[in-house]
């Protein structure tokens, strides 16, 4: 059968998922009257709850005598890594850009991985049922954007077709019939090429990892050379050519829609899933005994920040989760870094505490939402950049490119508050409907904690994108926090009255009847120190009634932060608790006795 790979690309929310919809319905995937969800490849219930693509995944379809395996990726710019990995199986991409927003920071960063490959790609304008779309403009910045990128001339005449996935079409030109995904599917056949099988034994590039309870570790790749048979002697051989293993192949499977099929035998071309080895990983060649040399793979871009684990040692720990040891946090940690080779973890001196580092905050935070949900229980640190050191010893920190679009009355209020934090305005253009785009070269560290604050300075109507630039020369010291917190001085729980009288000091981020304890975070000080409150005084009752004493607290709604807004929120001295149930903000050091003289101690030193 005829065969062809391809991955489809885009920045975040322009519509991959979608697509893949439309194709595996139109391609006979499924019967006329099977029930079949929305965006049915985003399987893990964060993709779902968050709409957004995590893990990358393959499905397979059939259209006339052609079988197409098809890989959707994510488009945010937290997981590069699963897309810089997925370009390696495949022999032609879909990029697909939205009609009014045009090439955004992810498009250019996967659209730069693919030219450097030398894939030649398709460009679909999605989303051209927008009132506001802008085809044939968006057309001419994704040209000016494959030659910023250095594109070939055989790139740079990329066929474009243009459609609306959600209805289920793409077409020559705007104005062509709106029935289905036969032109998308007619120019993958003729513009991408089928792929080619190298001479030689069985070869393949384990290209991502999962684990099966009943087949152990999944390897999933494109074979190169040979074919792939249950029980067939293999090994596995590391980048620099080491042997990690070696093992016999337990089962073949292959993609048919969305499932995965066992097979007797996999060809040189193909993309299958290998079980049977329990030790090889991503970025390991799989092959037949005899061979030596591993096949080439790119590394992977290094992380940029990086987070504090430690063991949950508040009075609470254990009540909401049932994994706490170290060991168990330890073993965790380590499982994810190897099928997420993105993130890499070490174990921080002293013990009981490990270093995690990663892309961004939402990937240690998408991270941190599985562990909570698998009954862990964990304390984590600020987010940290992670430095480099020049060749001439000079400080080197982490640089992204921020394009936001914004409303043109609110675009003063972002320059200015990226200005402080050390951005560079390198752009501003009007983006249609009344809106700017303003593009930023900001350092990391001044990104964190900044979404919130843009989203209340716009009115929630901003845009922010961010993509990893690269490691530039220290930008100096960059303004953190301005306000203290509100401490809690006792264990117990909440009280509304104690609450409603200190609503004076600062708002609140607890609710009344919450448990409470020593050395927790409770509000935020209106001022820039820290506070220590009774949050568990009740009204002292008497038997002398009065008009008006007894009426009911009427207590402001407290400040109710999510993972990633508390984890940016915190200073350096203060830890977010993590529980199935619960996040709470913490001080690192609960007593306060011990706090004051551990900041005696950082003064002196």
């Amino acid at each position: 059968m005829n065969l062809r790979n391809i991955a489809i690309i885009a920045h975040v929310d322009h519509g991959k998922t979608t697509l893949i919809d439309v194709l595996l319905k139109q391609s006979g995937s499924f019967r006329e009257n099977q029930r079949t969800e929305e965006r049915m490849m985003d399987s893990n219930d964060l993709e779902r709850e968050r709409g957004i693509t995590i893990l990358a995944k393959v499905t397979s379809l059939e259209w006339g005598e052609t079988r197409i395996n098809i890989v959707d990726t994510p488009g945010h710019a937290d997981f590069g890594g699963e897309v810089e990995r997925i370009l390696h199986m495949v022999d032609g991409v879909v990029l697909l850009v939205d009609a009014a927003e045009g090439p955004m920071p992810q498009t250019k960063f996967v659209l730069g991985k693919a030219l450097k490959l030398g894939l030649r790609p398709i460009v679909a304008i999605n989303k051209i049922d927008k009132p506001e779309q802008r085809a044939e403009e968006v057309l001419d910045e994704v040209f000016d954007l494959f030659a910023a990128l250095d594109a070939n001339e055989e790139q740079l005449d990329f066929p474009v077709v243009y459609g609306s996935a959600k209805q289920g079409w793409m077409a020559d030109d705007p104005s062509g019939p709106q029935d289905s995904m036969a032109p998308l599917f007619d120019l993958v056949l003729k513009h991408v090429e089928a792929p080619k099988a190298e001479e030689g034994t069985f070869r393949m590039l384990a290209t991502t990892i999962e684990s099966n309870p009943f087949l152990g570790r999944i390897l999933t790749g494109r074979i190169v050379s040979g074919t792939a048979t249950p029980n067939m002697a293999v090994k596995a051989l590391s980048r620099d050519g080491k042997t990690v293993e070696t093992g016999r192949i337990s089962k073949v499977l292959a993609f048919r829609g969305l499932e995965r099929q066992p097979i007797e035998k996999g060809e040189a071309g193909d993309i299958v899933s290998l079980a049977g080895l329990a030790e090889a990983t991503v970025s390991d060649t799989l092959c037949a005994p005899e061979v030596k040399e591993p096949l080439s793979a790119q590394p992977i871009d290094p992380p940029t920040l990086s987070m504090t684990f430690f063991v949950n040692d508040g009075p609470l720990a254990g009540t909401e989760g049932d994994k706490v040891q170290s060991r168990v946090i330890r073993k965790r940690l380590y499982d994810e870094a190897e099928g997420n080779v993105a993130l890499k973890v070490e174990e921080a001196p002293g013990g009981d505490a490990f270093i995690v580092s990663g892309r961004g905050e939402l990937q240690l935070a998408i991270l941190i939402e599985n562990m909570r949900r698998e009954g862990f229980e964990i304390c984590v640190g600020r987010p940290r950049v992670v430095y480099q050191t020049s060749e001439n010893g000079q400080r080197l920190e982490p640089i992204e490119e921020v394009t936001i679009d914004v409303d043109e009355e609110h675009s003063g209020a972002v320059v200015q508050k990226l200005s402080e934090r050390k951005a560079e305005l390198l752009e501003m253009r009007p983006s249609g409907g009344g809106r700017t785009r303003l593009v930023f070269n900001a350092p990391t560290r001044g990104l964190i904690g900044y979404q919130s604050e843009l989203l209340s300075d716009t009115r929630g109507t901003a845009i922010f994108n961010r993509v990893f630039h690269a490691y530039e020369p220290y930008k100096g010291e960059i303004p953190s926090r301005h306000t203290g917190v509100l401490i809690s001085n006792g264990d117990g729980e909440a009280v509304a009255y104690a609450l409603w009288n200190l609503e004076d000091r600062g708002p609140m981020l607890i609710d009344p009847g919450v448990k409470v304890y020593r050395g927790m975070i409770v509000g935020e000080h209106t001022r820039g120190n820290d506070l220590e409150v009774n949050v568990l005084k009740g009204k002292q009752l008497t038997n002398i009634r009065s008009a008006g004493k007894d009426e009911a607290v009427k207590l402001t709604t407290p400040i109710r932060l999510s993972l990633e807004a508390a984890l940016s929120y915190i200073a350096d001295d203060e830890l977010v608790e993590v529980t199935p149930k619960s996040i709470r903000l913490r001080k690192a050091i609960l007593d306060p006795n011990d706090r004051k003289k551990a900041e005696r101690a950082a003064k002196s030193a």
